[in-house]
């Protein structure tokens, strides 16, 4: 078995360095939000999609498009508004005068990379028309169904504080994305560099460094990465705390917690600490890769009690006390 790691981290570490190109070329655009970018390349090669959460103003949209113009791939930014349709995210039939018949015209959907740009301002029949996409990678048109493309990635965004003329997302809705990412402000230093680097009147932007089809094949690669079968018992072990707390001495958090994680759940945290190892160059999974896309992929999973949010308690701050109740391997 040492042998065939050994043989792995070797072919990691190979298949792992033009994705360090990559994430220079981002980082060459993007000051700062380093954990945003690396949660990015994540959800890119565990063909998950991320809602990313914060304040106007801390480059949500620019690192997205920064990302799809170093992948050289199909970008489409939609921006969600109260009177948006699902037809105009999906498409629609349309008829054709000259030739006397209906034809499917596509929607921006059908394209690599999707920002759906404050994904909350859309009511929930038009966040909808989105399930189907991102759980099975197809799109349905009258009777003909069509398939997205292999790189397919919904990246969305939300704006925290502005509540006026935005709707709630339906948990289902929720759920179909691998994390949920909560940008904080730039230290100083970084706001400095901000300045210096966007304030000079001078267009930076990135340019291609990575094809899709190398991304696919590093996909591929993925699945290769050794995962100790008691790695994956601790991630069932993190997941099922969350349903079960007492068995895991974590009774404390039992009034806390209304519904915990779904195995959907136990599958992202596989797929994301792969991808985490991968990207730190290593052919084997640690607990902490675990631990480090954990919070991301378990905060919009737990729902609290009346009791957790009337003292103010966060999802963040039961996923805390679950990693420190769970035996590490």
């Amino acid at each position: 078995m040492d042998e065939h790691i050994a043989a792995i981290q070797e072919k990691i570490k190979r298949e792992s360095e033009p994705l360090l190109g990559l994430k220079d070329e981002i980082s060459r655009v993007i000051v700062g939000q380093e954990d945003m970018i690396s949660k990015l390349l994540i959800g890119l090669l565990s063909d998950g999609h991320i809602l990313i959460e914060g304040v106007p103003g801390l480059a949500k949209t620019l690192t997205v498009s920064t990302l799809a113009a170093a992948l050289h791939t199909d970008f489409k930014r939609i921006q969600f508004t109260p009177d948006m349709l699902p037809a105009d995210l999906i498409g629609t039939m349309v008829f054709d005068q000259k030739t006397g018949t209906f034809m499917v015209k596509k929607g921006p959907v059908f394209a690599s990379i999707i920002l759906a740009d404050e994904i909350n301002r859309a009511p929930a029949k038009t966040q909808s028309a989105l399930l189907q996409a991102m759980q099975e990678r197809q799109i349905t048109i009258g009777d003909s169904t069509y398939d997205l493309d292999s790189t397919f990635l919904v990246i969305a965004t939300q704006n925290p504080i502005e509540q006026h003329g935005t709707y709630p997302l339906p948990e289902a809705q929720v759920d179909r994305f691998m994390m949920k990412l909560k940008l904080t402000y730039p230290s100083k230093e970084e706001e400095i560099r901000i300045l210096a680097l966007h304030g000079s009147g001078v267009s930076v932007s990135a340019k291609p460094v990575l094809k899709k089809e190398r991304i696919e094949a590093v996909k591929k690669v993925l699945h290769e990465i050794y995962m100790d079968e008691k790695i994956e018992r601790y991630i069932v072990d993190v997941v099922y705390a969350t349903r079960e707390p007492e068995e895991y001495d974590l009774a404390e958090i039992r009034d806390l917690v209304a519904y915990g994680a779904s195995p959907r759940a136990s599958l992202y945290l596989k797929a994301g600490a792969k991808a985490n190892a991968l990207l730190n160059g290593r052919g084997y999974v640690i607990p902490d890769d675990v631990r480090d896309v954990g919070y991301d992929i378990l905060r919009h999973r737990l729902i609290l009690t009346y009791e957790a949010q009337a003292e103010d308690i966060t999802p963040e701050d039961v996923i805390d006390k679950v990693f420190k109740g769970v035996e590490v391997p």
